[in-house]
């Protein structure tokens, strides 16, 4: 389920959607936050180009809305029924959660967003190894 070759693997990794081999952003750290989406223009192993049009990765604004309710809500969870935090810790906790985990939140959103439109081929990923 998470082996290269899995959609999974590749938004988890933020690796090429084509071939798994290389990270897609410049600095594999998303606290940087002067770099957290800078990207490489194309994967240096098989040549797949990331930005498949201009404004393409708007659209993972759309993405990043469920992601963000996803983190909301396991904040809430744990510190709701996990730790009986009253509501105002609670609110505090999600909030905390969400500013945290933003840049993870953004880079994850963006690896959904171009595996919608991509997808592994291993002819690609076995061009490194030769």
């Amino acid at each position: 389920m998470f082996k290269k070759g899995s959609k999974l693997y590749s938004i988890l990794t933020g690796t090429c959607p084509k071939c798994h081999e290389e990270s897609m952003f410049k600095n594999k750290n998303p606290y940087i936050l002067s770099e957290a989406l800078s990207m490489h223009e194309t994967c240096s192993n098989c040549g797949t180009k990331y930005k498949i049009e201009p404004s393409f990765f708007y659209g993972s604004m759309y993405v990043s809305y469920p992601v963000g309710i996803a983190f909301a809500t396991a904040a809430f969870v744990i510190s709701f029924f996990v730790f009986k935090a009253n509501i105002n810790v609670v609110f505090i906790s999600i909030i905390a959660t969400l500013i945290i985990f933003m840049p993870i939140i953004l880079r994850l959103s963006r690896n959904i967003w171009i595996n919608f439109f991509m997808h592994y081929d291993k002819t690609l990923a076995k061009k490194k190894s030769n």
